[in-house]
């Protein structure tokens, strides 16, 4: 994983090269250093390891991805560290969490001042973090055997029974393959919207790893063109399905139509949530419908509900209505197995289904209702895992609230629940104090810290980090 950082490293300093900047620079010179530290760890660990046994277990692969992904941030963050004036570890940190996890947050007011080999690194770490270096880890490396399944059904948010006959890397290496397509082409496709090459390169990494980090201090609003939003609005929403889906209708499987409730649901709630929207916005300018009207409704419901956190306009500044709508899109989020964050749409769909089946089965309770999705009857333990988890997030967003209000009692109760919904989540703007126009500057270093290990557990879904904090999974199985 620390040889993959250091490649993208290298690959921030050709972009700097080829956009003014050079060797003497202390932006090249920052990224040389940081590739020689990251270089260093990893001989180190490697030689480490070498006496380590070959077989990859759920607890220890459980460990290496929660422990790669701290490793990952605190790396990740000695580029701003070295280059930016002032910068504090707290707000490097911040940036370099919110990079890899795509949540799109930033620490930084300024950002766009950044020399373009440094705004190339936060663009590329959302991109690299939005299919996740632990896949690419196991896409790359077929001497993991087993242990394969178990990274990449853990950290992809996807199960890995999806791909056939278990070859997870085979099947990570496709998964690699149609994200570099993707990414391709939404380049491509910004640049003939009107953005030059290092814009469209950019805004193309993040749109595909729903990450929203952008070059322009105003993000898409700043190039107020309708081609690129509607670029946008495509990208986001393609790539807040899930991948395999996409892959599957490529190769002609089309059967999978009449399987995935997920990805119909998905599109449900987009559409129902963008009408509903130019509802509020009618209400709100007085007007009747028009396209202007109808592309932010559609824009900002897709980059909200993926996660992605672009923003066309000014969100902070609609009615009450419509913010409540936009909460729930960051709560439900994009589908399994996507770069979407959020609880995921499947979760949502189980634990509706769950509360209606016990509805009924109150007043009928000799009846047996089996739930299905994507074809396949659910489990009653995939039933129970879908709704724990979403139990633990509403449990830890409200002690999360608790922890950055007692930090920062000056934060009204909604930017206190923006800060932690919009980074545990991993969403990127909130709503008020940290609204699509504002950053999480202001804020003291320890909430940032801990805004930013909120980000790494929402982007794993809890499990592998909260297991390095359970003492008792080590000792009772060993």
């Amino acid at each position: 994983m620390l040889l993959a950082i250091s490649g993208a490293f290298a690959l921030c300093i050709f972009a700097g090269l080829a956009n003014g900047e050079t060797i003497a620079d202390k932006s090249i010179q920052s990224f040389i250093i940081t590739i020689v530290v990251a270089l260093t760890i990893s001989i180190a660990f490697h030689f480490l390891g070498k006496q380590g046994q070959d077989k990859l277990f759920r607890r220890e692969a459980l460990c290496a991805i929660g422990l790669s992904w701290i490793l990952a941030t605190i790396v990740g963050a000695l580029p701003y560290q070295l280059i930016v004036e002032d910068c504090s570890f707290a707000d490097a940190i911040f940036e370099s969490s919110s990079g890899l996890t795509t949540t799109g947050a930033t620490a930084f007011p300024k950002f766009y001042e950044f020399p373009h080999s440094l705004l190339f690194w936060r663009s590329l770490s959302q991109w690299f973090g939005g299919l996740g270096v632990v896949v690419l880890f196991v896409a790359l490396l077929s001497s993991l055997g087993a242990g394969a399944k178990i990274l990449f059904s853990n950290e992809s948010s996807g199960a890995s029974s999806d791909f056939d006959h278990g070859r997870i890397q085979s099947g990570a290496f496709t998964l690699m393959l149609f994200y570099v397509g993707i990414t391709v082409a939404c380049t491509f496709s910004y640049k003939l919207g009107g953005m030059d090459w290092f814009q469209a390169i950019n805004h193309a990494m993040t749109t595909v790893a729903t990450g929203g980090f952008s070059t322009e201090p105003a993000s898409l609003e700043e190039f107020a063109s309708p081609a690129i939003e509607w670029i946008s609005i495509v990208f986001m929403a393609l790539c807040g399905t899930t991948f395999i889906f996409m892959i599957r209708l490529l190769r002609g499987q089309t059967h999978i139509l009449k399987q995935n409730n997920e990805v119909y649901w998905y599109y449900a709630i987009i559409a129902f949530s963008s009408a509903l929207l130019t509802l509020y916005l009618v209400e709100l300018t007085g007007e009747l419908p028009s396209h202007e009207s109808v592309r932010a409704a559609i824009f900002q419901c897709v980059s909200i509900m993926t996660t992605t956190g672009y923003s066309s306009t000014d969100f902070d500044q609609w009615l009450p209505p419509a913010k409540m709508l936009l909460i729930m899109l960051m709560i439900i989020g994009g589908c399994s197995g996507s770069t979407g964050g959020g609880v995921k749409v499947v979760r949502v769909v189980i634990a509706a289904r769950a509360a209606f089946r016990s509805i009924v089965q109150s007043f009928r309770p000799s009846i047996t209702i089996p739930m299905r999705m994507g074809g396949r009857v659910l489990s009653e333990r995939a039933i129970q895992s879908a709704i724990i988890f979403l139990m633990l997030m509403a449990i830890l967003q409200v002690f999360s609230m608790l922890f950055v209000s007692a930090i920062e009692p000056e934060l009204s109760f909604l930017g206190t629940f923006s800060c932690v919904q919009a980074t545990l989540f991993n969403i990127g703007p909130g709503f008020d104090a940290v609204g699509p126009t504002q950053n999480f500057n202001f804020l003291h270093s320890y909430t940032k810290l801990f805004l930013s290990l909120l980000m790494i557990l929402g982007r794993l879904e809890l499990y592998a980090v909260l297991v390095l904090f359970a003492p008792s999974v080590w000792k009772r199985f060993s």
